[in-house]
């Protein structure tokens, strides 16, 4: 027996296959206590007839090609991302959910820069709730039917079919469940995911690592300021390193050493603000030899941006909580490096501070001393995490690294430009942009490298009062001045730039995150440093 989706009305007189009944929300709701989602994939030509995953094929000869049936005539073919629900076609499984997978050969598409067959299964594993529909994709074996009414109903396991690609089906799932609410009093039921049958449970757990080292990010940037201060991001980051492996170790850094470091330009921002500065710096030692230079990751660590002096609109302020976006992504991205013991050794560097308005607080016009020596005029001091990662990027250099790789939720000028597509990366090295470009193809967290012309610079060096001023000398490519701005706090001939303002939060455009912060390009580095640790074997 069976049901078609169910109408507006909520009533539907089931006469087919010899059964006699009538079924409305009530039965669905009291009776149905597992669910099934199976995934079908596009006609490759107009005469072929829709392929279900192996997982979907089976479930069809066991109910003796009832599903296949149904499906047929409830509607035209599934496009990838729909869904039609049917119930009572076997004992075991009274919901059956089926889902549009797109092509089964699906590839790298070339045009919109990421694996295409990857995207459709994380984008339909990572259910997500319409209305009362399931979505999900392949094989979820629930304890009710729902689809992140899952967690509602107090249901706390899951088990996804690995669709063809075990990691992908991982980070979909993982991916999709997660959402933040540490601070509420009712909390959803935590839906652990689990591969079900005996596939691949080595990319079914990478997959789970990736996806939990970005909703780590996530977590770090969506917690609200005044819980998220700069101390208690050093803490967190500290408690999942040490857990993460035994080849770590973590300096936090107070006011006093930073001064010791002569980073005026840091400690320019921080002074507005009474909570107290940290210099975090982790090191994962994953490389046999211990003397091997390490890669360098620096990030962007603004646990509140007022905008200072140079205050903010109030409109949306409130997601200024995210500013140390860049610290979250390249920290949690080290985390994960250490999970996955991957043989190089990573340092990770993180300012951390508020800009707050006061008495103490940069002025417009003021002049500070950088690390190295420079000085900076700041005509905007709303324009203050280039300021921060100025003092970090003189002192990455001095560990000798392979690679020196920023992220900083920098410009609202970058997400004028790209929007949530994709992060703008800025570099000096065409050899670390190909393989950040590989990374985000399998991750399908994108990357758009953009332009270092000496054009911007000459409108960052002109400057009345110092060496170099914080904004450019027009108002036009806000993202690329502040890019060539860093660059003079640059010798190194292998860096990157990431400016991920753009992709900082969700609302709709990435299927398998919920909205909120999106804690976006975590996946990306860890898939970079992955790579990278393959390359140097």
């Amino acid at each position: 027996m069976f049901l078609l989706p169910l109408p507006a009305a909520g009533r539907v007189v089931v006469r087919r296959l010899g059964v006699n009944r009538v079924w409305g929300r009530g039965f669905a709701a009291a009776d149905m206590t597992k669910g099934l989602v199976l995934g079908i994939y596009n006609k490759e030509k107009e005469d072929d007839v829709p392929q279900f995953t192996s997982a979907g094929e089976n479930f069809d000869k066991l109910v003796s090609g009832k599903l296949r049936e149904v499906l047929n005539i409830s509607g035209p073919p599934l496009k990838a991302g729909k869904t039609r629900t049917f119930y009572g076609l076997h004992e075991d499984f009274p919901s059956v959910v089926v889902v549009g997978l797109g092509r089964k050969t699906a590839g790298i598409d070339e045009q919109e820069n990421w694996h295409e067959g990857k995207e459709n299964i994380r984008a339909a594993v990572a259910v997500r709730e319409k209305g009362c529909k399931v979505q999900g994709a392949c094989l979820l074996l629930l304890t009710k039917a729902g689809c992140r009414q899952i967690q509602d109903l107090e249901i706390s396991s899951v088990e996804v079919d690995p669709c063809g690609d075990a990691q992908a089906a991982a980070e979909g799932a993982v991916l999709g469940l997660y959402e933040y609410d540490d601070l509420k009093q009712k909390k959803k039921v935590v839906v652990s995911a689990k591969l079900h049958g005996s596939g691949d449970q080595e990319a079914w757990q990478k997959g789970v690592l990736f996806a939990s080292g970005q909703n780590l990010a996530r977590h770090l940037m969506e917690t609200p300021a005044n819980e998220m201060t700069p101390t208690r991001f050093a803490e967190i980051i500290e408690k999942n390193l040490k857990s993460a492996s035994s080849k770590t170790e973590v300096h936090v850094r107070p006011k006093s050493w930073i001064e010791e470091q002569e980073m005026g330009s840091f400690l320019s921002v921080a002074k507005g603000s009474d909570e107290p500065p940290v210099f975090l710096e982790i090191h994962y030692r994953g490389s046999p030899n211990a003397g091997e230079a390490p890669l360098v990751f620096v990030g962007k660590g603004i646990t509140f941006d007022s905008g200072g002096i140079s205050i903010k609109a109030s409109a949306n302020m409130d997601l200024m909580r995210a500013d140390m976006g860049g610290a979250a992504t390249i920290c949690s991205a080290i985390v994960s490096a250490a999970k996955l013991n991957l043989p190089i050794n990573i340092v990770g560097l993180a300012p951390l501070c508020e800009n707050m308005p006061s008495g103490k607080a940069n002025k417009p016009g003021d002049v500070v001393k950088a690390r190295n020596g420079k000085t900076i005029q700041i005509d905007n001091t709303d324009a203050e995490g280039r300021l921060i990662l100025a003092d970090a990027l003189c002192y990455a250099h001095t560990f000798n690294p392979k690679v020196i790789i920023n992220a900083a939720t920098l410009t609202g000028a970058m997400d004028i430009a790209l929007g949530s597509g994709a992060t703008g990366v800025f570099t000096n090295s065409s050899w670390l942009w190909n393989r950040l470009f590989e990374a985000s193809i399998e991750t399908g967290d994108r990357v758009w490298r953009m332009p270092l012309f000496e054009h911007y610079t000459r409108q960052v060096v002109d400057c009345q009062l110092a060496d170099v001023n914080n904004i450019g000398k027009y108002r036009s490519a806000g993202a690329c001045t502040a890019a060539a701005f860093l660059k003079e706090f640059v010798t190194h001939p292998k860096w990157a730039h990431l400016d991920i303002a753009g992709v900082m939060t969700n609302k709709d455009e990435v299927p398998y995150l919920r909205k909120g912060m999106t804690g976006r390009p975590t996946r990306t580095l860890i898939e970079f440093l992955l790579h990278f640790s393959q390359d140097s074997a």
